[in-house]
């Protein structure tokens, strides 16, 4: 694999290093030993699919806060997805700072998101399909999350959202989290 560190400190966006036969390819998606050299979480307790019909689907953002906070490891299986994470440590030099990439079945990219990292992502295709390996139990009560519109954010979303849910909605704008 080939960590590329993203402006974000402990986020990594991760290739593959394909190894091609006559037959197509082989190439390791995973690896505890590469991800403690990289000084990245190496426990995965839960490994998660979602699937959305429509292009313009957004999925966030969510993070969970201690004692559950959980790191990620997400790529998108079929389709393509534009991928943000925001680092929500407040002691980091880029706490409320956010990065995007897109991730699609074509590249085969993965996104390393740290705890306390919130992370969601817009559908840029009919029936993206994404998977993603988190390294703590799913813990509703320490579930917290951004508006993906936030202004106190900026970010820019690649195109028009057309579907999300109710819940993600309704996340308090920074503004009233932080008092600025």
């Amino acid at each position: 694999m080939h960590f590329h560190e993203t402006p974000l400190a402990g986020a990594f966006a991760i290739d593959l290093d394909e190894k091609p036969d006559a037959r197509g390819f082989f190439a390791r998606s995973f690896c505890a030993a590469e991800f403690k050299a990289h000084g990245l979480t190496t426990v995965i307790v839960q490994s998660n699919l979602s699937f959305n019909h429509l292009r313009g689907t957004l999925r966030g953002m969510h993070y969970q806060s201690e004692p559950a906070t959980e790191a990620k490891l997400v790529r998108c299986l079929r389709g393509a997805i534009y991928d943000v994470i925001v680092d929500m440590r407040p002691a980091s030099l880029t706490y409320l700072q956010h990065f995007g990439i897109e991730l699609n079945e074509a590249n085969r990219r993965m996104l390393y998101v740290p705890e306390m990292f919130a992370h969601g992502y817009q559908a840029l295709t009919d029936g993206a399909e994404v998977s993603y390996q988190v390294s703590a139990f799913y813990a509703p009560e320490c579930e917290r999350g951004l508006r993906h519109d936030d202004p106190g954010l900026g970010i820019v979303w690649p195109i028009p959202v057309t579907a999300i849910s109710e819940k993600d909605t309704a996340w308090p704008l920074i503004a009233s989290k932080t008092g600025k």
